[in-house]
């Protein structure tokens, strides 16, 4: 989780998030976007893409970059539910009437 709240800390990475909650984009096309070098634009997308926020698909010569919805959703839906007042109580009640076991327990690996 901190991979990711370490990758939000930067405007220009919460922008790219935003160009790549529209579409799927190059990093040729993000780049043009910015007013930074193309090394830059490559160590942010890099640090988007180690915490998972992103995807990056090889397109010939071509890199394309598409947002991972369910990575951010499910990492800030932890962060809140650790910080939410409501829900602290609420997890010990859930863990106490599950004897204790912690979420995914039981289920079965493919």
């Amino acid at each position: 989780m901190n991979a990711v709240f370490e990758a939000l800390a930067s405007y220009p990475r919460r922008k790219i998030l935003a160009y790549l909650s529209a579409t799927d984009l190059t990093a040729g096309e993000i780049a043009a976007r910015f007013a930074m070098s193309k090394p830059a634009i490559s160590k942010h997308l890099q640090i988007l893409e180690n915490a998972g926020l992103v995807t990056a698909t090889r397109e010939g010569q071509f890199i394309r970059y598409a947002l991972v919805r369910e990575s951010l959703v499910n990492t800030l839906n932890s962060y809140v539910q650790e910080v939410c007042p409501v829900s602290r109580p609420l997890k010990r009640e859930s863990r106490k009437m599950s004897g204790g076991r912690s979420a995914g327990a039981g289920k079965a690996k493919a």
